[in-house]
């Protein structure tokens, strides 16, 4: 079992009296993830509510009723909490009622946690994401030699633990996510009308990941309005599938600063949505790849360190662009991604004179792990 880099930051919440919320996406190894953390911890309650009978244990009781069902323990896991109906409710009846008991939880979903836990556990609890498996830790779990080795494997396979755990099978593997378990969420949302439009979203999603999204061009394109697309988007987000970047636009007249990018989470998921799974040599698409995954691996990095930064792409209508900027204390640190490093990177000099740069760098498989330290 790959070990996970977060695993270190929720031990140090072992004594916390705040509700732990372990948020992703689906076959990430949450539910793993609680159980070791269980097993180490000694002595706990863990409920999985995937189990019916579980998930109607929990909804809608009262103190007395879960008393009981809490008993003598002072640790409970609660297994997919985005199950139970009024789960804030019933998280913040726990930390409220049972101060001497430490509460972890996972979720594979922002659309109902968001909406059920975020407000009752304002001031009530910590919040952290475990996405699919990072390259840190998969260097530092097989060797450097060994994980860029399989760097081509990664732009195509992607990082979702069954799929780096079982070589050989990873079309199917992803085939089975994509086509349904991973948006189930989304598909029995009560504001989805329409599942066939989600597919072929995610398809026009697919085709244009890296480079510039138009909302009316989507419009056009899937002959459903603005607003519907604007909803489904919002509902892949917060499914944990994909994610945008907004545009960089302080000063300059021509900056563009309506359009969005939208990158996945995972190359394999985008791969699969589009059967396309043919070695690098074959492709044309290689450029988008690397963009998609090596923005994707900062995220984690940043997300773990519990570094916070705004993120920007930046272009002009005259097309000089970069592809991603971090702005931390005033500061603004740009960087272009290139799978061949023998391309001359020059940043645009409208840009370097017209905004304070703190680091400007071209990241590419040769310096990849010096950007994701």
């Amino acid at each position: 079992m790959i070990n996970r880099q977060i695993y270190q930051t929720l031990l140090n919440t072992k004594e916390s009296k705040k509700v732990v919320v372990v948020l992703g996406p689906r076959q990430t190894g949450k539910t793993t993830l609680l159980k070791k953390f269980a097993h180490e911890i000694g002595t706990h309650l863990l409920l999985n509510c995937d189990d019916p009978n579980i998930r109607a244990s929990l909804e809608l009781k009262s103190e007395e009723q879960l008393r009981q069902i809490i008993g003598e323990y002072k640790r409970i896991f609660i297994d997919e909490i985005q199950r139970v109906k009024n789960s804030g409710l019933l998280l913040k009846l726990l930390h409220d009622t049972f101060p001497d008991v430490n509460v972890m939880v996972s979720g594979s979903s922002a659309l109902e946690i968001s909406s059920n836990i975020n407000e009752p556990l304002t001031g009530r609890k910590l919040e952290y994401m475990l996405f699919p498996i990072s390259w840190n830790e998969l260097t530092h779990n097989i060797g450097f030699l060994s994980a860029k080795g399989q760097l081509e494997q990664r732009l195509i396979y992607g990082m979702y633990p069954d799929v780096i755990n079982h070589p050989g099978n990873e079309k199917e593997i992803l085939t089975q996510l994509s086509s349904s378990y991973l948006y189930k969420d989304i598909l029995s949302y009560k504001g989805l009308r329409k599942p066939e439009l989600l597919e072929k979203l995610l398809q026009a999603l697919a085709l244009q990941m890296g480079n510039e999204v138009s909302f009316s061009e989507l419009s056009r394109l899937l002959e459903a309005d603005k607003k519907t697309i604007m909803t489904y988007l919002d509902l892949l987000e917060k499914a944990f599938i994909v994610y945008r970047l907004s545009p960089f636009a302080r000063n300059i007249r021509n900056e563009i600063n309506t359009k969005r990018k939208v990158y996945f989470y995972d190359n394999g998921i985008r791969n699969a949505i589009l059967a396309a799974f043919q070695p690098l040599a074959l492709r044309q698409d290689v450029g988008a790849l690397w963009e998609n995954f090596i923005l994707g691996e900062r995220q984690k990095q940043l997300a773990y360190n519990q570094e916070w930064s705004n993120r920007y792409y930046w272009r002009t209508t005259q097309q000089q662009e970069i592809d991603y900027i971090e702005e931390r204390d005033g500061v603004l640190h740009v960087f272009e991604f290139k799978w061949n490093p023998t391309k001359n990177t020059r940043f645009p000099k409208t840009f370097m004179s017209e905004y304070t740069v703190g680091k400007n760098q071209m990241i590419s498989p040769e310096n990849m792990n010096e950007f994701l330290k």
